[in-house]
């Protein structure tokens, strides 16, 4: 698995659990990495994708509930959450990554760590919030 891959499902593992017990990025770090412990490329990858989540989130739950208009984020399963969180993120701040790109890597992590409809939930959901990026979908920058 290459590093940016590893990076984004640590990143979500991370947000998950960040999710479930509201503590900062700091308190929970050092028990993640205990638990999943990855080369400093990858660490250092999602340490900032989760810090820009997180630093982000209250813009980007926005989006998500503007395009989940028959959900409530509490309610929306806490891994697809996540998964949105990190791939709206990077849409927005990623700019080396296009965004067809975010959204097929975050449907192959729905796929793993999501239920059976993860996968097209994500998509879903994801399509309609690339209408609202204002970048091209399938270049960079």
């Amino acid at each position: 698995m290459g590093t940016r891959r590893d990076g984004r499902e640590a990143a979500v593992q991370f947000l998950y659990q960040h999710d479930m017990h509201s503590a900062s990025q700091a308190e929970l770090a050092g028990d993640f990495w205990e638990l999943r412990p990855a080369p400093k490329g990858v660490r250092d990858f999602a340490e900032s994708l989760t810090r820009g989540v997180l630093d982000n989130q209250p813009a980007i739950d926005a989006l998500i509930k503007t395009h989940t208009a028959n959900y409530e984020l509490n309610r929306i399963e806490i891994v697809d959450r996540n998964i949105l969180r990190l791939a709206i993120y990077e849409m927005l701040h990623s700019r080396d990554v296009p965004p067809v790109v975010i959204i097929n890597e975050a449907i192959e992590i729905a796929k793993r760590f999501g239920s059976d409809k993860s996968g097209g939930f994500i998509n879903g959901v994801l399509d309609r919030v690339k209408l609202d990026i204002p970048r091209p979908a399938r270049t960079a920058g």
